[in-house]
């Protein structure tokens, strides 16, 4: 479907541009201290830990400053409080709408994540009223010009991937969420070279979007990425490159 491949590859855009600002580096540290807060450093045996090392690494974070968010998470630096949060919503449009959030004062993020949505003609929802739409997946995005499909689907498959979807530019793998690591360290050992690769909520239908509709979305996402406390934005919509390029640049 290609709505998941463009929102994998806007996604992954967005990403490295984000990177390249202090808030990038401050989302990744935060999701490396959590994944560690289980007690486990060892990204060996702890993949939620490995996955987001490797985020990190891809956004040029320096060893010594990963290796202290691990200190951090596992209590070795004195005692964390990160909490994490799932907030529901309906978009401008009728989108729905997901938002991780991992903070460590739950009253100031609520507040300030109610503002952003109420600002940008969206609000709040029950909890599981969109989740429903949604399904957890692990995607592993190449770049459609620098790999085979063919040879990349057998290799996929072979490893345990779902299934592959391309268009856009891009082509992505899908796995479960149990199998992403195994999929994605497969591939990698086959010469394949990710993108970009998460484990992600995925719209299971999309929502097409245009006009105001699609700009105020945008203007969503974006305020909501902004946030320091917000790790991930999901929504179901289906919209133009054009208006997230003109909009996020």
């Amino acid at each position: 479907m290609s709505g998941h491949n463009r929102w994998s590859k806007i996604k992954h855009k967005k990403a490295a541009s984000d990177a390249k600002k202090s808030k990038g580096w401050t989302k990744s540290l935060k999701a490396i201290t959590l994944a560690a807060s289980n007690g486990i450093g060892d990204p060996a045996h702890n993949p939620s830990l490995r996955t987001a090392i490797d985020k990190a690494r891809g956004d040029a974070i320096p060893n010594d400053t990963i290796q202290r968010a691990i200190k951090k998470g596992t209590g070795e630096l004195g005692p964390i409080s990160l909490e994490e949060l799932l907030y529901e919503a309906y978009g401008p449009g009728g989108s729905a709408v997901i938002v991780e959030i991992l903070t460590d004062n739950r009253n100031r993020t609520a507040s300030e994540i109610r503002h952003l949505l109420e600002k940008h003609n969206a609000k709040l929802a029950a909890a599981g009223a969109v989740t429903y739409l949604f399904k957890r997946r692990g995607t592993v995005v190449f770049d459609a010009a620098e790999v085979d499909e063919d040879k990349l689907m057998e290799a996929a498959l072979e490893a345990g991937a779902e299934d592959l979807q391309s268009g856009d530019g891009s082509v992505t793998v899908l796995t479960e969420p149990s199998s992403f690591i195994t999929v994605k360290e497969a591939l990698e050992k086959q010469g394949f070279k990710p993108a970009g690769a998460e484990v992600a909520m995925l719209p299971e239908t999309t929502l097409r979007l245009e006009g105001k509709d699609a700009e105020s979305t945008v203007k969503l996402i974006n305020a909501l990425e902004d946030h320091d406390d917000v790790q991930n934005v999901y929504v179901n919509a289906e919209i133009d490159d054009e208006v997230f390029e003109r909009l996020s640049a």
